[in-house]
């Protein structure tokens, strides 16, 4: 029997995948369903996607399935299949990377946002912070599709609320949008109640990436009294591919943050947000290149260069030492939550010089 993980080294398998001469497809589902015996579930979906070469990052909770995942083209119908033969997961809608629904063809990654196939176990799909036993996922707030959003939006009095962190945010938003100021999901409900307390008459609309929090948000918001509450189909992803295939217009601006290895997809040309070392229009985020620190943030090209991809110039420092030293440095540290937030006055220093 093959075995139920990788074995094999990160640089050695970042090396074959960049050396693959096919195409993939970015892909992302979920779906909100009972799993009676989640390891089991998870092992018989690794044995079915490791045979067709997929790779990428699943969560698989008693309440659904939770993925984003890479997937050769030759095997994209195959991939497919596999799926819908599990009956609750039958014609669940698989949202496509944006850029690989580009209409001049454009596929600069070749889809090769992951390079290891892992799918974990874990209490949530999406971790909520929920402990009432009378909220229910059932009760959920309506699908609104993408020429459903735009009219909806026509209205100013229909609240458009952003249900993701303030880093994906800052790159890229509907117009309008209301941002939860949260680092967390789990923080970001409570707050949204609190925020939205005396709108609960009101057409509410809640969005994220590709949909599994929104969804679970809208259920929130009904559960805690709201009355009129959608959510996007799909999130940001289909909207973006609904927008082209129908010749809507497109109410999104900028870039969609993803999970994966391109930290992003443009939706559209404008750049709404500024690099957080010089201020100039820049909306790429990178980590940081000192494996130390890896902060997340965005920075412009000329920054790149000046800092050698690093946060600070101390970051820039301890890249030049020795692997061996700079090895050293890493043990112990926790780098935990390391994203650069504007509303953080503790990451400032970093971004400075500051101490690494």
């Amino acid at each position: 029997m093959a075995p139920l993980h990788n074995r094999v080294s990160q640089e050695e398998l970042k090396r074959r995948l960049y050396e693959e001469t096919f195409h993939r497809h970015t892909v992302s589902f979920y779906h909100y369903f009972f799993i009676e015996d989640p390891a089991t579930f998870r092992d018989e979906l690794y044995r079915g996607l490791n045979a067709l070469e997929v790779f990428g990052r699943i969560y698989i909770a008693h309440e659904g399935i939770n993925a984003q995942v890479s997937v050769p083209e030759q095997h994209y119908e195959a991939f497919r299949d596999f799926l819908y033969s599990f009956e609750p997961l039958n014609n669940i809608r698989l949202n496509i990377a944006v850029e690989h629904q580009a209409e001049n063809g454009s596929r600069a990654t070749g889809g090769k946002s992951f390079w290891v196939l892992k799918i974990k176990v874990r209490n949530k799909i999406v971790a909520d912070g929920i402990v009432d036993p009378a909220f229910d996922m059932a009760n959920r707030g309506r699908y609104v599709n993408a020429k459903e959003f735009n009219q909806l939006t026509e209205d100013k009095e229909t609240i458009v609320v952003d249900m993701r962190n303030h880093y994906e945010y800052e790159v890229g938003h509907f117009n309008n949008a209301i941002e939860i100021p949260s680092d967390t999901f789990r923080d970001q409900l409570p707050m949204a109640v609190e925020m939205l307390n005396d709108k609960k008459d009101k057409n509410i609309i809640m969005y994220c990436t590709g949909g599994i929090r929104c969804e679970k948000a809208s259920a929130y918001m009904l559960h805690r009294g709201f009355k009129n509450v959608f959510h996007l189909e799909g999130g940001i992803i289909n909207y973006a591919n609904k927008v082209k295939e129908q010749d809507l217009p497109n109410k999104f601006k900028g870039k969609n943050f993803v999970f994966d290895d391109r930290l992003g997809e443009r939706i559209t040309d404008e750049i709404i947000a500024h690099c957080h070392q010089c201020g100039t229009p820049a909306d790429n985020h990178v980590n940081c290149a000192n494996e130390a620190c890896h902060l997340l943030f965005i920075q412009c090209e000329a920054c790149s260069g000046k800092y050698k991809g690093c946060c600070s110039e101390a970051c820039k420092e301890v890249i030049q030492l020795p692997p061996e030293v700079q090895k050293e440095l890493r043990k112990g540290i926790d780098k935990g939550n390391m994203v650069f937030n504007k509303a953080k006055e503790r990451l400032r220093p970093k971004l400075s010089g500051g101490r690494v």
